[in-house]
């Protein structure tokens, strides 16, 4: 196997010859140590392919759908050479015929300050599932200074999604005490600190959120029910909006669990209510925009309503819902395309739910006039996918994100209000 120096390496970057692979999981490439690392993060500039997805019958199709395609050089490197070399391997075999290892990316990469790395700005809020687990063992993982956490395992009116295996300890979370189901916005002042409170939470708690996905249909009833980590997101954004100030993600959801072997647990663990919260909701209002001033940034050349939909709900060929009748969007509001449906998030996962690569979501924002220079509202229709979307913007630190909380189903409920069809005129 052809390998490749510090050096050479550096040079490789500089005059641009070709694409540079971490194939390490994507928590390391966002910035954790997971193998007690001098500095997080990633060679700049690097594509993030783990080992892992190696395992996917159509690895191939990945590789290429992130722009990786024969012609160019490519080198690849991980935590060990033979991580590294397993992928390159694999990348010869489908035909690309110039390929190298870096082996020095540890010992000399990340102890030299002078060579550059890049990582997500707020990673330590989209956790692994090994910084859970350890937590679990009474540990005291990197990144946590607290003496109380909590696991919340988020679902819509399906607690079969965690009486059926969860991790052990967590308690479940209907997203029903959070939002209301007659506007589907978040709940009043009020109604968040008694739900909080109900479920064990202060604005002092860690609290750690996940949810299961279960392949939704839209033939069911409930397709959000088997929505369970969008929906945790979602959960996310709220907790944060009402003022909880260590609020934590578990990326990839309850499937990264599965993947890493940890124990599932079927208990149903009971709630430990406190007596209070601890501080004002909400906390942090300006994380949360409402239909008034979704208005308002329509007219500001220095704002911008973002639509995380689906196509076919832009154009109005559907309206992603059986609850929701009008078909349309808001005039004026940039496409942030969610991906498919109303309740997968395809343009923001990875194949095994991980979020995607940060400069991926960011590159996709910039050619759609998206970008951190403007006060940005997330939406869609209800606020699960507008908060996954926001969720990505707040960790990448762009300075001025929201969540349009009404979203298009408050939106279409006024007959006064504008909305278009069809493809938009260019």
């Amino acid at each position: 196997m052809n390998q490749i120096s510090t050096k050479e390496l550096s040079n490789f970057i500089k005059d641009e010859e070709g694409t540079v692979i971490d194939v390490r999981p994507v928590d390391a490439y966002n910035g954790w140590e997971l193998e007690n690392e001098v500095r997080g993060g990633h060679i700049k500039g690097a594509k993030s392919l783990p080992l892992k997805w190696t395992n996917y019958i159509d690895w191939i199709e990945i590789v290429r759908s992130k722009g990786i395609t024969p012609g160019k050089p490519l080198v690849v490197y991980g935590y060990s050479s033979g991580e590294a070399e397993k992928v390159a391997r694999l990348f010869i075999r489908s035909g690309y015929s110039d390929v190298r290892v870096y082996n020095h990316f540890q010992d000399e990469w990340l102890s030299d300050k002078d060579l550059p790395v890049d990582y997500l700005k707020r990673y330590e809020h989209l956790v692994p599932a090994v910084w859970v687990n350890s937590l679990l063992k009474g540990e005291k993982p990197v990144h946590y200074d607290n003496d109380k956490f909590i696991i919340l395992h988020a679902h819509y009116r399906n607690r079969s999604a965690y009486l059926s295996g969860h991790i052990p300890g967590a308690v479940d979370i209907d997203t029903l005490a959070l939002e209301s189901p007659e506007t589907w916005n978040r709940r009043s002042p009020e109604e968040l600190k008694e739900a909080l409170q109900n479920h064990g939470i202060t604005a002092d708690t860690t609290v750690i959120l996940y949810g299961k996905f279960m392949h939704p249909d839209n033939n069911n009833p409930f397709p959000g029910s088997a929505a369970g980590h969008i929906g945790a997101i979602r959960s996310a954004f709220i907790l944060m909006y009402a003022g909880v100030k260590d609020v934590r993600v578990l990326n990839g959801g309850f499937q990264s669990w599965k993947d890493a072997g940890f124990e599932i647990s079927t208990e149903d663990v009971p709630k430990d209510p406190v007596k209070d919260f601890g501080a004002s909701i909400p906390g942090n209002p300006g994380l949360a925009v409402d239909i008034v001033e979704a208005k308002e940034m329509l007219k500001s050349e220095n704002a911008d309503l973002v639509c995380v939909r689906s196509w076919p709900e832009y154009i109005s060929e559907v309206s992603g819902y059986n609850y929701i009748e009008k078909k349309g969007r808001i005039p004026g509001a940039i496409f942030g395309n969610c991906g498919t449906d109303a309740y997968h998030m395809e343009n923001y996962r990875n194949v095994d739910h991980t979020t995607r690569e940060f400069q991926e979501i960011a590159a996709n924002w910039e050619s759609a006039g998206i970008t951190p220079g403007k006060h940005l509202a997330f939406y869609c229709g209800t606020g699960w996918r507008g908060s996954e979307a926001w969720l990505n913007a707040w960790l990448m630190g762009w300075p001025k994100v929201s969540v349009f909380d009404g979203g298009w189903f408050e939106w279409s409920n006024d007959p006064r209000n504008p909305y278009e069809t069809g493809i938009p005129a260019e």
